[in-house]
């Protein structure tokens, strides 16, 4: 089976709804935790799969360079080789290329980079891309796509957003004419571009449904924009993208982005945010961030977020959790990374509870009263 939405319902511009892939049945608005090496950092598969993930994203240009899409193939594809059942969303490295700065060269032909492993030569271009990604076997695999750094000026936004729909139409006839060993279903989205220009935005949108992908996603956004330009720019493209599709918003992931972008009308979100903050020590709770490691937790009894599920919140009180901190050990990691996915899953589930009982303002306004500041003293 390959990729299906339903919409169930909508609130203002929020929706609700089923994304079906070959390996998942998937509630959305959804959040994807990020897994770069086929793994989200310092968790197993159980511990995301039991805080009620059923999509993950996986990073292209990471499993290109180590170990290689070939030997992830021999083994079977991407779900055997790392061992999970759930839908797997797989990007194209262009970001991660386009991010190497000096270490990359854009041509029409796509890009030549050097590994920051070992700084040998390579190139993506968008028929790689697919052929990469058809051989690790996602369940969605995205196009590849020119990421511009903000600010761009209008001339420079129009030619890379020219370039990626040249390399749409590349990559789309090369994912029909070699679809993947491992993955019979594999879905492919194209990317919008056009920085923060509403017709460019509009341009790339039109170019990409003339191509014809199976979804649509929003792309270079999260890059350095004022927040409010991206909420508008987020909206306007949202509203010149298909209803019956489901809209991914690619790298933007804050707590309040998650609130705020689904009430413009995005349905899939991924973002590194809540795993690295983790690993810093910043959590997020229903009553705003709180940074573990202060000294004012040395003796806090309380766990990080009462009304929180995960596993953390019910075996270990914020004392336990800054001692691991400032100790230095692996579980301070885990322990932290499992509340903030619980934390970010829980979100989008009570997003789409509000959708579907008509209270989604309310719910928005209360989480922007809550969550979304740092926490408290007492």
């Amino acid at each position: 089976m390959g990729l299906s939405f339903e919409l169930l319902a909508t609130d203002g511009g929020a929706r609700r709804g089923r994304l079906t892939t070959a390996h998942a049945v998937v509630e959305t608005p959804v959040f994807m935790p990020v897994g770069t090496q086929g793994t989200i950092k310092a968790l197993t598969h159980r511990d995301v799969r039991d805080a009620g993930a059923r999509l993950v994203l996986a990073n292209t240009y990471h499993l290109h360079l180590r170990p290689g899409e070939g030997l992830v193939a021999r083994l079977g594809g991407l779900h055997r080789f790392i061992g999970w059942d759930g839908g797997i969303l797989t990007d194209s490295g262009g970001y991660q290329v386009f991010s190497l700065a000096s270490r990359r060269k854009v041509t029409e032909e796509g890009v030549h980079f050097k590994s920051h492993l070992d700084g040998s030569a390579h190139f993506l271009s968008p028929e790689a891309a697919v052929d990469i990604q058809a051989a690790l076997g996602s369940d969605i695999a995205m196009m590849l796509d020119e990421c511009l750094s903000w600010p761009a000026t209008h001339d420079d936004v129009r030619r890379s957003v020219d370039l990626t729909l040249r390399w749409a139409r590349r990559g789309r006839d090369r994912f029909h004419a070699a679809p993947s060993q491992t993955n019979a279903g594999q879905a492919q989205f194209g990317i919008v571009q056009g920085g923060t220009f509403t017709d460019l935005r509009t341009r790339s949108a039109e170019g990409a449904l003339q191509v014809g992908f199976d979804a649509y996603a929003i792309g270079g956004l999260s890059v350095g924009e004022p927040i409010d330009v991206m909420y508008d720019t987020v909206a306007h493209t949202a509203g010149v993208l298909p209803r019956d599709r489901p809209r991914y918003l690619m790298g933007a992931g804050t707590p309040a982005d998650l609130v705020e972008c689904v009430a413009r009308g995005v349905d899939m979100f991924d973002c590194v945010l809540p795993t690295r903050n983790a690993r810093n020590g910043q959590l997020f709770t229903r009553a705003g961030r709180l940074n573990i490691k202060n000294a004012r937790y040395a003796a806090d009894e309380r766990p990080p977020d009462a009304q929180c599920r995960c596993y953390t919140c019910r075996t270990a009180s914020r004392a336990y959790l800054r001692h691991l901190f400032v100790a230095g050990e692996m579980t301070a990691a885990t322990l932290n990374t499992l509340h903030n996915i619980q934390f970010y899953l829980d979100t989008m589930e009570a997003i789409r509870e509000a959708i579907s009982f008509g209270r989604f303002e309310a719910f928005r306004q209360d989480f922007h009263r809550t969550s979304d500041r740092p926490a408290p003293d007492s």
